[in-house]
């Protein structure tokens, strides 16, 4: 081989290495101030999805600091908005990714046209201002610097548990399809074991995706499948942008949401899109755990679980359904032109839960 062909060659190497490792750099675990301010502020008004005591001495220091300031001005005004337009959950996690605080202040940034609708009605000056308001009077700053250590640990915690069970290059190949996004792990404090995907499009900047993950302690292994659930929507929900998938799936998402309609009101699945969408997710937590030989007595009883109390009992259905296109790949190249399968699959259990209890009725 001749000399330069050789280091032309080596260059190549070490390019593609230092790629690599800027890939790997951008998939990292990190601390919010905006998600822990939203979530104390969530959990302050009495919000309980975000009022669960799991974070021993953290929650405990956040009930001394906080509670002196359960009838702040902010506090009405967002429960008013609670009650009005629905916002919990991972409504309040969108608002979040969309602040940013400098210099003692917190400000909106982004594009108000990508909050989610819930937020679209309310006056956002004035959340803004109240939200500011409660951010200098209870000094929180203060108190988020106080618990730096704290963070710290618990970030430690997550990436020597979970981060070695996840394997971005799966998704491209199971999906067909490269990510678009540029992801973020971020550990909310005061979430508990609650978690979410949100979204953000900032101007002249990649799209963003954010895995909020709940924290809690008492527990020796974080649960992964809770990580390798929230990327799968960035390569799922986008499918339902096509609007051939969209016109195929809105009457067996609105049957399904109607089959499950108070277990998914439960969870604030108040919508098809979102049925049909967390369905397709959660089983493809199951195709990567097998894949990646991580199926245990526990992910069986992760699967009941969401079988039986959380609704989504066409789920083993469906998990065999994505089994099928993986061994299909020759002809479906993308989990998009599997979709009509996908279709296919759901009406044929709404049929036979539909016929099943009909026989019953005879």
């Amino acid at each position: 081989m001749k000399r330069r062909n050789f280091i032309l060659i080596f260059f190549i190497l070490i390019l593609l290495t230092f790629v690599s490792m800027v890939g790997q750099a951008q998939l990292k675990v990190e601390v919010s101030e905006a998600v822990e301010l939203m979530s104390i502020l969530s959990r302050t008004a009495g919000f309980e999805e975000y009022s669960k005591d799991l974070a021993g001495q953290y929650t405990k220091d956040t009930e001394e600091w906080f509670v002196a300031y359960r009838e702040h001005p902010v506090i009405p005004y967002y429960r008013e908005i609670r009650a009005k337009y629905g916002i919990g959950y991972e409504k309040v996690m969108n608002m979040a990714v969309h602040l940013e605080i400098a210099k003692g202040k917190v400000k909106l940034i982004g594009n108000k046209a990508d909050l989610n609708d819930e937020w679209q009605n309310v006056n956002l000056d004035e959340f803004i201002a109240l939200l500011n308001k409660f951010y200098n009077d209870t000094r929180f700053h203060k108190f988020f610097e106080q618990h730096s250590s704290f963070y710290d640990e618990g970030i430690k915690e997550y990436e020597r548990n979970i981060m070695s069970m996840i394997h971005q290059d799966w998704y491209n190949r199971f999906y067909g399809t490269e990510a678009k996004e540029l992801f973020h792990i971020i550990i909310a404090f005061t979430y508990g074991d609650n978690h979410n995907g949100v979204h953000r499009q900032l101007e002249g900047k990649p799209r963003e995706a954010f895995a909020i993950m709940g924290y809690w302690i008492n527990r020796t292994t974080w649960d992964a499948t809770l990580l390798i659930h929230e990327f799968n929507h960035s390569f799922v929900n986008p499918l339902l942008d096509n609007a051939a998938n969209r016109a195929m799936m809105e009457k067996i998402g609105t049957k399904m949401l109607q089959f499950a309609q108070p277990a998914m009101e439960r969870q604030d699945y108040n919508k098809w899109e979102i049925v049909i969408n967390e369905s397709i997710v959660r089983a493809a937590v199951y195709i990567y755990l097998k894949d990646y030989n991580l199926v245990s007595r526990g992910t069986v009883y992760y699967m009941m679980e969401e079988v039986w109390h959380k609704g989504f009992q066409w789920i083993p259905e469906l998990v065999g359904c994505l089994r099928d296109y993986t061994t299909q790949r020759e002809k479906y190249k993308t989990l998009n032109d599997y979709y009509p399968e996908i279709a296919k699959c759901l009406t044929k259990y709404l049929n036979n839960e539909g016929n099943r209890i009909q026989n019953a009725l005879r």
